[in-house]
């Protein structure tokens, strides 16, 4: 399975928020976008599950073009886990991941015995079964997240979108986040495509970095050849240090000193 992104352009009304995007990512695969705040993250992902209508270029999934695609089939396909998810009613856990099995009901929407047990399954994986009969408003930041990308996993998806997932929530429920999003890529062959702002849990999850600056691609590759001082001085205008963990061995960005632009002549 392959997502391919072929030239994404998007505007709002005159001003530019992304420029002839492309990059393509295969089955099994968990990208991470990156980049300053503005320059485009959350706007990618929404032109890639069409909630936004891109100004040019396309979106394929197996050389088939998505903006063909049904509302209906496109959530069959692509699973999204938004930055912040406003559930205000007390619906119960097991209410809010059966939410995920619409795009594969009827029009009466009636839960067949299929559905529950995808439901449950998707429960199990993101270890929320237990708060299933709990209600969704109740419970802690990284149990909701856990129960936002289990009802996404409950469209059997084959593309997860996650726009910082880890927002918000404490270093003990990132950790946990992560391992969950990396343990389902694997085991699922999903693509996953991940925004993020921590780029030393992005350099430590992540297959591969896609850089943006100001809508465009300025970096693609592993996280050693995305996370460079020389990147991270261009795009994020901070002087850094990159090192090993210790512990874990990936890549470690130590911000050591903003760049002052107007003595830089920027």
């Amino acid at each position: 399975m392959k997502l391919e992104i072929r030239g994404l352009s998007f505007r709002y009304n005159s001003i530019p928020a992304l420029e002839k995007v492309t990059f393509e990512i295969a089955g099994g695969e968990l990208l991470g976008i990156i980049g300053p705040n503005g320059s485009g993250k959350t706007t990618l992902l929404r032109c890639l599950n069409r909630t936004l209508s891109p100004l040019a270029g396309a979106v394929l999934v197996d050389g088939h073009d998505v903006a063909h695609w049904s509302r209906q089939e496109l959530a069959r396909q692509m699973g999204l886990v938004p930055q912040n998810t406003a559930i205000t009613f007390p619906f119960t856990v097991l209410e809010v991941v059966m939410m995920g099995r619409h795009p594969h009901q009827g029009i009466l929407g009636v839960a067949s015995e299929r559905d529950i047990a995808i439901v449950k399954e998707s429960l199990r994986q993101t270890n929320t079964l237990h708060l299933a009969a709990r209600p969704i408003t109740g419970l802690s930041g990284g149990e909701r997240q856990r129960v936002i990308i289990a009802r996404a996993l409950a469209q059997e998806p084959r593309i997860l979108l996650l726009d910082e997932p880890t927002s918000h929530l404490d270093i003990n429920h990132q950790l946990e986040v992560l391992e969950l999003v990396r343990r389902l890529t694997n085991e699922r062959g999903l693509v996953t495509v991940m925004t993020s702002h921590d780029l030393n849990l992005a350099a430590r999850y992540c297959d591969r970095l896609l850089m943006l600056e100001k809508g465009q691609v300025y970096a693609l590759g592993t996280p050693e050849e995305v996370l460079t001082p020389a990147n991270i001085r261009r795009v994020y205008r901070v002087e850094a240090e990159i090192c090993r963990h210790p512990a874990t061995g990936t890549l470690q960005v130590l911000p050591l000193a903003p760049i002052d632009d107007a003595q830089e002549g920027r």
